[in-house]
């Protein structure tokens, strides 16, 4: 079992920026990819981004490239989303997320995931 430990939310106004960052323990052997996903109000969860182990490979949705940025520590098993020129559409709770494979492909039965963490971006 994954525990993910995330942070960073919060309330901004268009165009900031904020930093997500989240913390993996545990059965950290289970991290090859981390990521985000996000699910706004009355809205699908949605793929944000995710990366593999040693920053090996990355992927974006179309929404948010150019925008926001993802890093990894691998050997800290940490994860950060840097978000820059925010809109109120990227307004949601994000969730962290690890998985044994990788996630460009979304979410599998493997994948753990962090508590969620409010982003509001205020018009």
């Amino acid at each position: 079992q994954v525990q993910l430990d995330e942070s960073g939310g919060g309330l901004v106004q268009t165009g900031g920026s904020l930093r997500l960052s989240c913390a993996a323990s545990g059965r950290t052997s289970n991290t090859y990819a981390m990521g985000w996903f996000r699910q706004g109000p009355r809205k699908e969860r949605e793929f944000v981004a995710a990366v593999t182990w040693g920053s090996r490979s990355s992927k974006y949705a179309d929404s948010v490239k150019g925008r926001f940025t993802i890093s990894r520590n691998s050997p800290k098993n940490t994860v950060w989303l840097q978000m820059d020129s925010l809109k109120p559409e990227d307004t949601a709770v994000y969730f962290c997320a690890a998985d044994p494979d990788d996630l460009f492909a979304g979410p599998t039965p493997r994948t753990s995931w962090g508590q969620g963490t409010q982003v509001t971006v205020s018009s």
